[in-house]
């Protein structure tokens, strides 16, 4: 590989950037595509479609074999809220390959005892999300049902690039959000990214089975491909 691509893949890899490194199999040349570009790429589907797998893969392109070496980084979800939801989402998230982190100014619900092996944050969000630099390798699932605990995070979910947002709570709940996050300077299209009630409509109950609809539509969110109409709006 040429030092150049090399240099990028690492720059690309330490800030939790994507990339896809595009090689024809035939001559060995290669080319660096940021996830950032792919969309104005020749290749963008294939690409798009490799990057939303996280896989490397062959394909084949006007006649040419080429490979597609994917770096994407670790998915991840921040709970916002040491409750019983997260207690039961961590384990099942990690065993799904996300990375997990809690975050909870309240040191009573935010012990390492209820949650073992996960990156525990027992700090405000204001105070936290600065290091936590969100992206659009992270999901956000606010499950508080405090506002002074999860509007900051949602107003910071909002303002990253995040590829998936949940919220706790009913309909009602849901309205007066929407009215905190306009008083932000919010529009409808910032908004309309919030999944609320959260989870997958399931009919679920227990606080484990919520946890498992809100890891299905994270993982629906992460992996299916849109539909035209959802990549135009």
């Amino acid at each position: 590989m040429r030092l150049d691509l090399l240099k990028i893949l690492n720059e690309e890899r330490a800030a939790r950037r994507a990339t896809v490194l595009i090689t024809d199999t035939a001559n060995g040349e290669q080319r660096l595509v940021r996830g950032s570009d792919i969309d104005g790429d020749p290749l963008a589907d294939l690409l798009s479609d490799a990057l939303r797998m996280g896989k490397s893969r062959s394909v084949e392109h006007e006649g040419r074999n080429l490979f597609l070496t994917v770096q994407a980084p670790p998915a991840r979800i921040l709970c916002v809220g040491a409750v019983h939801i997260s207690q039961a989402l961590a384990p099942m998230a990690r065993q799904t390959d996300f990375d997990v982190i809690v975050l909870d100014p309240r040191t009573a619900f935010a012990t390492p005892e209820r949650f073992p092996n996960v990156e525990l944050l027992a700090e405000w969000p204001e105070d936290a999300l600065h290091r936590i630099k969100l992206d659009r390798y992270t999901a956000v699932c606010l499950l508080t049902h405090d506002p002074k605990i999860d509007d900051p995070a949602l107003i910071a979910a909002l303002k990253a690039d995040c590829f998936y947002i949940g919220a706790l709570g009913s309909r009602k709940t849901h309205a007066k959000r929407l009215e905190r996050m306009r008083e932000n300077g919010f529009g409808d299209n910032s908004l309309s990214r919030i999944h609320a009630p959260i989870g997958l409509d399931i009919g679920s109950v227990s606080p484990a089975e919520i946890a498992v609809s809100i890891l299905g539509e994270i993982i629906t969110a992460l992996r299916k491909k849109p539909l035209r109409v959802e990549k135009a709006a």
